[in-house]
């Protein structure tokens, strides 16, 4: 595969700068699902940090094969990530840039190409990856407001933001908690069309409204009604419920629906 073969060039080609401590890989590589519509995740080990001046973390990518252009990752809350495409054959390559003491902090555990050291071998030996899980709590802190939000949206005709953010409910709730529910990492709406039972995809797709505000309620409502089964099924009692909150959401969806009948 075309990742792996850049990956072990990347290797030859940083083995001698003594700035690098290590290359490790993540993502699809650890479950040996990568194909041919596969990025590649790289995390880049150094002794002096490099995120800071994305100027050396430009010119570290175009050491690694013919780089067409690249930028940093802020948009995804990640200022270390370097994200570029290469040509010859086309691809999408991420770099993380991080420093030792960074990389102890990690939500899997890298396969390495690069250890001076044994480093990192070391580091991945006396700590855990953990990967973030979503706070109930935070979730239910939130959801009716949302719910509440697009019924605004709604009435007032603004029928793309409703759409749009209808799309913000399966990546940050419905996704997520989904996931959980069939045992998987709560890793958004990635890869949901082969990981989900087949009754809870159905229930997903049904979040997905037409431009047309009927359907956009009937949408918002089997959101609601998917959410409030997850609720039920993934909470514990430490969950303090928006009862209140709720209620007053749902009757204003009621008055919204009655409107147009």
């Amino acid at each position: 595969m075309i990742q792996q073969e850049f990956a072990y060039n990347a290797k030859k080609i940083l083995e001698s700068d003594d700035n690098v401590i290590g290359l490790a890989v993540v993502g699809s590589w650890l479950t040996d699902e990568i194909d041919q519509f596969s990025d590649l995740d790289l995390i880049l080990v150094t002794e002096q940090k490099i995120s800071n001046d994305k100027n050396v973390m430009l010119e570290y990518a175009k050491k690694l094969g013919n780089f067409l252009s690249g930028f940093t990752g802020e948009h995804v809350g990640e200022p270390r990530l370097l994200i570029c495409l290469y040509d010859d054959p086309l691809l999408h390559v991420d770099i993380k840039f991080l420093t030792l003491e960074e990389f102890e902090s990690r939500i899997e555990s890298p396969v390495l190409l690069i250890d001076k050291g044994e480093k990192l071998a070391n580091i991945i030996h006396h700590t855990e990856a953990r990967f973030p899980y979503p706070d109930y709590q935070w979730i239910e802190d939130r959801f009716w407001t949302w719910i509440h939000y697009v019924l605004l949206k709604i009435g007032r005709g603004e029928y793309f933001e409703a759409y749009d953010f209808m799309g913000f409910l399966r990546s940050i709730v419905f996704g997520p908690l989904l996931h959980i529910k069939n045992g998987n990492l709560p890793r958004g709406v990635r890869k949901v069309e082969t990981t989900l039972e087949t009754s809870d995809f159905e229930k997903l797709k049904l979040t997905i409204p037409s431009y047309e505000r009927q359907s956009l309620l009937q949408s918002l409502r089997d959101g609601v009604l998917l959410y409030k089964h997850l609720r039920t099924e993934l909470f514990d009692s430490k969950v303090n419920l928006q009862i209140n909150t709720e209620e007053k959401v749902m009757r204003y969806f009621e008055e919204l629906e009655n409107e147009h009948r």
